[in-house]
């Protein structure tokens, strides 16, 4: 205690002009902070008695450029949301925004998280956090990087990877943590959008996703979620840009990625980060606008790193992280006393949050190691001499022997001494509507990537005329056999290292499947099947473009049936190929790493297709058992040969002739059989579906291992030993 005692004092003289938080800052610069004294009671899930949605209506107010919530007299909690005005973004006069949102209260009860190898001295990431947020206000998690912010997040959400073990107890609306469908929305710190959709494009697709019911009523609550993020000037403008077009800054992509949630108009919402990568101006507007969505009575909880004096000020409840420790929970206000009361009072000249993070950050004593013996002109560096981690351990002792903790539990057992109604389920879209609204989303974005599609389909037509003119005018004797073999392996091989060129794209469309099937907006059967139907037409276009070129160049049999059945056997072989690409792309999940395993895969299974060396010849222990059979070139070749010269006869001389398999018999294997074609087509179009079975397995493996339970959360009820 001696050394902390000093601690402090050395700290407290560091800073002699600091004051007291409520005479620190006058009111009038600190406009965002509410005056002191006017510190409200926190609202209750009991303020609201009947439990109904609520309508709120935002009104601008004449002369002014305040927003007011002005509830029904069902739920007086809501006028109690503020004692002052808040700048927002400007709304036509008389604009009304109809709201129906009934927050719920959530309260969380010495939490412990565990998880092996987070940690390099200890596993538990987060240790007995208390807290609670309630309906109407913006609960923040406060701390350095690596405190455990997002982790207390996602175990409030009921997010947490299956490996985790969670101790204590989390409550909504009284009773154990149940958060159906629909009643919450989660958005992470990086999600994945749809850069090609303009932003009214994709809420709509993703109300689709969501809802259940018409089309208007999803259009309407578009319309809404786009008010509530003040995206009315960018709702049809492209997300990532299109052509010589830019898209929308990081800070207007973050509102969206909250907007999407809010299709589903839920009544609680957790936020990972918002304020991630965000400039000054994009996180005053960020919070305003989620300050503006607390007020019509959503629960807000959300994680930030740092603020600004402005931002701190739209704070309802702050939990103040350290090494999984909680040092503060309570009201802004109360904290910057917590600090002073725990002698570290905060500047004048400097931010809240920079102040706290400048005494709980062990980052921080590299800095006071580098700066013992140095100086300056202005004289030694006596501001950042503090031990950090004595000062987290003032802080804490503070804490727990505080009338705020107290406080925290006295609302707690108030807020869960009598159980609200569950939330209930909203309703989601079936699995069949889901499939048609990705598949017509796909189709949508296929037409407007000009880069990953219609390039692609361009430099397949060049490509297959390179082919083509190099290999014409082979002709139909004995001697072209040969040649025409090595043009079908060559346009075989070339097309499908060409089709890599596609592997970008199926990475986003795995990033934004990941996104949603987080938030439970699809599932992996939905997104493979919305994947093969939109990606059938781009594949085929591109077949019945390319094959007609190659084959009337060559000089292949002039039988409308054949080349048919040419197109046919490309457009599997392309089928074939992108389920390789995908579960190469589900394995590694970058472009580069995906691009040199297929090259890899791609060259194997060239060698042992059997042109270079026919199969029968080929060694058996693992060219020929198993890569010669796993090499979808082998059957599309097969089949092309057989297609061409089954049936066919070569004159020898002027008496005797060979048929066609006798022609290849030295050349390249195929059968006998005049049906084998159709086998081989077969066996490609079970390969096609074996490899999107196998990124079924993938996916549910990988997303679903990295992606946390949703569906139902239940913590271990813990009893603590007082003796």
């Amino acid at each position: 205690m001696e050394e902390i005692q000093s601690q402090s004092d050395n700290y407290r003289s560091s800073s002699s002009s600091a004051s007291s938080p409520a005479s620190r800052v006058p009111s009038s610069n600190f406009f965002y902070l509410r005056k002191p004294g006017s510190l409200r009671q926190p609202i209750s899930f009991e303020d609201s008695p009947d439990w109904e949605d609520t309508d709120v209506d935002v009104r601008v107010d004449d002369g002014g450029d305040s927003i007011n919530a002005a509830t029904t007299p069902a739920s007086p909690s809501l006028s109690k949301l503020n004692s002052g005005s808040l700048p927002s973004p400007h709304l036509p006069e008389g604009a009304v925004i109809p709201r129906k949102i009934a927050g719920a209260s959530v309260a969380w009860k010495d939490l412990t998280v565990t998880i092996k190898g987070k940690r390099k001295y200890s596993d538990k990431v987060i240790k007995n956090s208390t807290g609670y947020a309630l309906p109407g206000t913006m609960t923040v998690i406060m701390g350095p990087a690596k405190s455990g912010k997002s982790t207390l997040l996602q175990a409030i959400a009921g997010r947490l990877h299956p490996s985790a073990r969670v101790l204590g107890e989390v409550f909504v609306n009284g009773g154990t943590l149940h958060m159906p469908y629909g009643s919450y929305g989660y958005v992470e710190r990086e999600t994945t959008l749809i850069g090609s959709l303009t932003v009214r494009e994709f809420l709509y697709y993703s109300a689709r996703l969501q809802l259940p019911g018409f089309f208007c009523q999803k259009k309407s609550v578009v319309e809404d979620a786009i008010h509530a993020m003040s995206l009315g000037d960018h709702a049809n403008k492209f997300i990532g840009g299109h052509c010589y077009m830019k898209g929308l800054p990081t800070g207007e992509k973050r509102l969206v990625s909250i907007a999407r949630e809010l299709v589903m108009r839920p009544h609680i919402l957790f936020l990972d980060e918002p304020l991630y990568h965000l400039d000054s101006v994009s996180t005053l507007l960020m919070m305003v606008t989620l300050k503006r969505l607390s007020s019509t009575g959503c629960t807000l909880i959300l994680t930030i790193y740092q603020s600004s004096t402005e931002v701190f000020g739209l704070f309802d409840r702050i939990c103040l992280l350290s090494n999984g420790n909680t040092l503060f929970f309570g009201e802004t206000l109360a904290c910057l006393q917590h600090f002073s009361n725990a002698g570290f009072p905060c500047p004048i000249m400097q931010s809240p949050s920079d102040h706290f993070l400048r005494a709980i950050n062990t980052d921080f004593d590299r800095i006071i190691a580098m700066c013992k013996n140095w100086q300056d002109d202005n004289g030694d560096f006596s501001s950042v001499n503090m031990d950090t981690a004595v000062a987290i351990r003032t802080l804490e002792a503070t804490y727990k022997s505080s009338a705020d903790a107290a406080a925290v539990e006295t609302m707690i057992l108030k807020v869960t001494e009598k159980e609200g109604p569950a939330l209930k389920t909203k309703g989601k879209a079936s699995n069949a509507t889901r499939v048609a609204v990705l598949t017509c989303r796909s189709l949508l974005v296929v037409s407007r990537e000009w880069k990953y599609y219609w390039l692609q389909l361009i430099l397949y037509m060049l490509l297959t005329l390179c082919i083509g003119t190099v290999f014409s005018g082979l002709g139909h004797s004995l001697s072209s056999v040969v040649t025409r073999v090595a043009a079908i392996f060559v346009f075989v091989s070339f097309c499908s290292l060409l089709s890599i060129a596609r592997l970008p794209a199926l990475l986003k469309e795995i990033k934004v499947y990941a996104c949603e099937e987080s938030n439970q907006h699809s599932s992996t059967l939905v997104f493979l099947l919305a994947q093969l139907l939109s990606s059938i037409p781009t594949l085929f276009l591109i077949s019945i473009s390319t094959s007609p070129i190659f084959y009337f160049l060559v000089g292949l049999q002039d039988h409308f049936i054949l080349l048919m059945y040419f197109v046919l056997n490309f457009f599997m072989t392309l089928l074939v190929n992108e389920g390789i690409m995908l579960v190469v792309a589900t394995l590694w999940q970058d472009v580069c790493c995906s691009v040199l395993a297929l090259l890899c895969i791609q060259v194997v299974m060239m060698l042992s297709a059997g042109y270079f060396r026919i199969r029968n010849a080929l060694p058996e222990p693992v060219w020929t058992y198993p890569l010669s059979y796993i090499a979808f070139h082998t059957y599309s070749i097969q089949g092309l040969l057989e297609n061409e010269y089954l049936g066919t006869s070569f004159a020898v001389g002027q008496v005797r002739s060979i048929s066609g398999f006798q022609a290849l018999q030295n050349v390249y294997n195929i059968s006998i059989d005049n049906n084998s074609k159709w086998n081989n087509l077969l066996v490609l179009f079970l390969m096609a579906v074996g490899y999107r079975i196998f990124v079924f397995i993938l996916l549910c493996f990988f997303i679903g291992r990295k992606t946390p339970l949703l569906k139902r959360f239940k913590c271990t009820r813990v009893t603590t030993d007082t003796s």
